[in-house]
């Protein structure tokens, strides 16, 4: 006769609570030995423990159920490995962006930001191809990888040089509301491109910018934006119109963040330079 543990048990020699239990059940990620089929109790065996106590410790990883359910179900060890790296690899992107915002946080905190620069410039029109997607700030980090990938497949595929830096357009919606707003990843060209997937041929249009540089991974990009919107605020020079950003350097170039070069661009109407 085999060693029945009731759910609170099983609980507390596992510490997972009765409702996560429930919920690992309904899922599929650990089910019971048994059920009573008149009661409808659980039951789990002894065997069962260490079980649990992997799927306790994944949890505490933050690694998604259905990401558990296929390590524990995994034919063999490479494809049980193969999962938990990935998640690993998750973990260590995530724990680098963190340690980014920190040291922009202390660097807020220690240090007074340093003057920028600022430079009035006429921008003509500029062929380019693009793509033009709704973006919330939450998805642009992935969008925005995405598009400029795709963007520069495609000029693989059509054997075309690219006619400048990689950038792009942010609508003041996209700031404006947590749904986000239009943003316009391009990159200019001076052939014509077939359109194909997300990928259309698009004329950017002329704009007068006040432009500043900004050194350093996009963590810290709002620091750029403050400086800059303050400059134009204090000028009365400020019009409507799309935010832009040229990627001079990033990671398409080098992993090393600090050698990453965005000119930010903020529209304003025709002014004498400075």
């Amino acid at each position: 006769m085999w060693v029945r543990l009731t759910i609170g048990d099983f609980s507390r020699m596992t510490h997972l609570s009765v409702k996560a239990l429930r919920h690992y059940h309904d899922m599929g990620v650990l089910e019971p030995a048994e059920v009573d089929p008149v009661s409808s109790y659980r039951f789990y065996a002894p065997s069962q423990v260490p079980t649990a106590q992997v799927i306790r410790r994944l949890r505490d990883l933050g690694m998604p159920l259905d990401e558990i359910k296929e390590v524990l179900q995994a034919a063999d060890v490479e494809s049980r490995n193969r999962v938990m790296v990935a998640h690993l690899q998750r973990m260590e992107s995530q724990l680098a962006q963190a340690q980014s915002v920190v040291a922009s946080l202390r660097s807020l905190l220690e240090r007074p930001p340093a003057p920028i620069a600022v430079e009035h410039r006429s921008v003509g029109p500029v062929r380019a191809l693009a793509i033009s997607e709704h973006v919330s700030m939450p998805e642009l980090d992935a969008w925005w990888d995405g598009a400029f990938r795709e963007l520069d497949a495609a000029l693989v595929a059509a054997v075309v040089s690219p006619a400048g830096p990689r950038a792009a357009l942010y609508s003041a919606e996209y700031f404006a509301f947590e749904a986000g707003g239009e943003v316009v990843a391009y990159i200019p060209i001076t052939d014509e491109v077939s359109a194909g997937g997300r990928t259309r041929m698009l004329e950017i249009p002329p704009a007068e910018l006040a432009v500043a540089v900004h050194k350093g991974d996009f963590g810290s990009l709002d620091q750029t934006y403050g400086a800059l919107g303050t400059y134009v605020a204090e000028r009365e020079i400020g019009v409507d119109g799309p935010i832009r950003e040229h990627y001079l350097v990033t990671a398409f170039d080098t992993e090393d963040e600090s050698r990453h070069l965005t000119e930010v661009g903020w529209p304003i109407f025709r002014t004498t330079r400075a």
